[in-house]
């Protein structure tokens, strides 16, 4: 039952469209405008916690890229990565920059100075804090670059956000979604909102396959099946 309900509702890809601005929507206006060329910007700094929606961000960016026949690439970083094959790229998306080991921050160091001098591709670059708290020991020369281009704070949307977010997305798949549930899945399950999502549109099939109404037993029910 668990895979059944993971296959049924496949979780939509990042995308600047499908991301909850809340108090992010300054943010979200700058990237439309540097994407249509409004805003000539090459450098992006994006800082928040866990789940507060910089990945989604980076990945939609570079989505929209792609689609838009750009060269683009998302890297997750890890302390090893390599940034050697992204210097032709149009833009370049670098998710938790904190991950890297020194050989890999001399690698998105030489990045930044390509891209400064040709003066022509995007990099957005995204860590948990802002550069000047940034734990990059090995490149401090790094970290003050980060800091030269745009630098937005994502915040995590409140729950009172979060909450109208859910009933939104219920809402235009024809589920009727109760306050109390909407309680229960903040309370108990993943917080991020792709994993509220994902949670609302499972517990809309496992409702309809059930034949019973969406209440909070039935999702006590559906998050014991797929935890």
């Amino acid at each position: 039952m668990k895979q059944l309900v993971l296959d049924i509702v496949p979780s939509p890809p990042p995308a600047l469209t499908n991301f909850v601005p809340g108090r992010n929507a300054e943010l979200l206006q700058t990237l439309d405008n540097i994407l249509a060329g409004a805003e000539r910007e090459h450098f992006v700094y994006l800082w928040g916690r866990t789940g507060c929606g910089r990945s989604h961000l980076l990945q939609g960016v570079a989505g929209l890229c792609m689609r838009n026949k750009m060269r683009a690439a998302y890297i997750a970083c890890d302390a090893n990565t390599d940034f050697v094959a992204n210097g032709e790229a149009d833009c370049v998306a670098v998710d938790d920059v904190d991950r890297l080991n020194a050989e890999a921050q001399i690698g998105l160091f030489n990045l930044y100075n390509r891209i400064r001098d040709e003066g022509h591709a995007l990099l957005l670059v995204s860590g948990p804090a802002a550069p000047a708290q940034l734990k990059l020991k090995v490149r401090e020369d790094l970290v003050t670059r980060l800091g030269w281009g745009l630098v937005y704070q994502v915040h995590e949307l409140t729950d009172e956000e979060k909450i109208k977010a859910m009933k939104s997305h219920a809402a235009n798949r024809g589920l009727d979604l109760p306050q109390e549930v909407c309680g229960y899945l903040l309370r108990h399950g993943r917080r991020d909102l792709p994993s509220l999502m994902a949670t609302l549109d499972a517990l809309d099939s496992y409702s309809l396959a059930n034949q019973r109404k969406v209440t909070v037993p039935l999702v006590r029910e559906l998050l014991q099946i797929t935890s």
